[in-house]
């Protein structure tokens, strides 16, 4: 059952990013448009995360749930050394959410409105950058469990060069899955020639974050391309995802909306399969060569089997109760 729970918690933080990440990249993509496109592009973003912006947030309470009784001392351990970041983040997304709502539903349109929509934008940014910063944080032993000072154990754990590449990085992945996902909310015409040509500056804005990733790596002496092409499994996961990304500019000029999601997502996906599947089970690395383990750092046995039995059980009344979300809440039919 132990591998169960596991399974979900990394189907949680793969959903989180796929779904929770289209959603911050609404924000993002309204952030770095001309503004003579800002009022279309806000129409156009609303329209996309509307099936899942009431729900995404559910991945990220199910991968916590997973780790504080599941895996307590990881748990402990990620609270302790990234509170800054990890409350960074929740500040981002209560400020956005709030923002959005005020925005959209506020009964008097003035001035606020202007305020609102930087919160909105802004915030968009912060939750998946500090998200990535965590991710960073947890494999490149920065972590020092016997660090004597306040800069050294909350600070200088996750404020790194590579920590700061991995959060850029994360939030042009959002941005990129925002306007892709758009695609297929606009008619054939102006609009979705806009969207296409905003997800395709988000390619190569992914692309550039990625190399400054290795870069910062390199500086940091983080063996990272070791770790993601010195085995089978990474090498045939970027190769998928490069084959996808090249499937995409097809799908682009053909405009395929449905084809340039999958694409999308399956490339994301491939690219979090390349970057965790080295350190299976290991899911925080220490400074002093030490780290956590999914498989030996867990809760009691009795607890992991309620645990897994719970997620089990759950999904069945969750998953179809959110495909119809998503289907009701579509208001395109995506071709």
């Amino acid at each position: 059952m132990l591998f169960v729970v596991i399974v979900f918690l990394w189907a949680s933080i793969c959903l989180y990013l796929l779904l929770g990440g289209a959603d911050f990249g609404a924000g993002i993509v309204e952030l770095v448009v001309p503004r003579r496109y800002k009022p279309q592009i806000r129409m156009v973003m609303a329209n996309a995360i509307g099936p899942v912006w009431e729900a995404n947030h559910m991945w990220l309470i199910i991968a916590i749930v997973i780790l504080f009784v599941g895996f307590p001392e990881i748990y402990t351990t990620m609270s302790i050394f990234m509170h800054i970041p990890l409350v960074a983040m929740l500040l981002g997304i209560i400020a956005r959410g709030t923002a959005f709502v005020f925005r959209n539903y506020d009964a008097v349109d003035d001035h606020w409105q202007v305020l609102y929509a930087r919160i909105f934008m802004w915030s968009s940014i912060v939750t998946p950058f500090f998200l990535g910063v965590i991710a960073a944080a947890t494999v490149s032993r920065t972590i020092d469990p016997q660090a004597s000072d306040f800069f050294s154990a909350y600070i200088g754990s996750w404020l790194t060069w590579f920590g700061v590449a991995i959060g850029f990085f994360t939030t042009a992945i959002c941005g990129y899955l925002a306007a892709t996902y758009a695609i297929g909310t606009v008619d054939q015409g102006v609009d979705q020639l806009l969207a296409v040509r905003i997800a395709k500056r988000f390619i190569y804005l992914v692309v550039a974050a990625g190399a400054l990733v290795f870069l910062a790596a390199f500086y940091s002496n983080i063996p990272l391309i070791k770790w993601i092409f010195g085995g089978v499994i990474g090498q045939l996961a970027i190769g998928l995802a490069t084959l996808s990304l090249i499937l995409t500019f097809v799908a682009f000029r053909r405009r395929k909306a449905t084809a340039s999601r999958v694409l999308a997502g399956f490339q994301v996906v491939m690219i979090l399969l390349a970057a965790t599947y080295q350190h299976y089970p290991e899911l925080v690395l220490f400074k002093n060569g030490d780290g956590l383990s999914l498989l030996h750092h867990i809760g009691d046995k009795k607890t992991i089997v309620a645990l897994a039995w719970a997620l089990l059980i759950g999904s069945i009344f969750i998953l179809p109760f959110l495909f119809y979300l998503m289907r009701v809440f579509g208001n395109k039919t995506v071709k």
